[in-house]
């Protein structure tokens, strides 16, 4: 399978999710995001917007 086709799958997989499972997916995707490495210090990070889901542990 190329790129291209694999995008495409992946794309319509996640069209198919109804809109509230694609805002869930969408903060999964951030969340996990905050595991990647990064040179940002604490400091940098100190004035985001952070939402949490009830009775996240986050």
């Amino acid at each position: 399978m190329t790129k291209a086709e694999s995008n495409k799958l992946r794309q319509e997989e996640f069209l198919k999710l109804s809109p509230a499972e694609r805002v869930m997916s969408f903060f999964e995707l951030s969340r996990r995001i905050l595991k990647f490495p990064t040179n940002a210090t604490t400091d940098s990070k100190q004035n985001n917007f952070v939402l949490k889901k009830k009775g996240d542990g986050i």
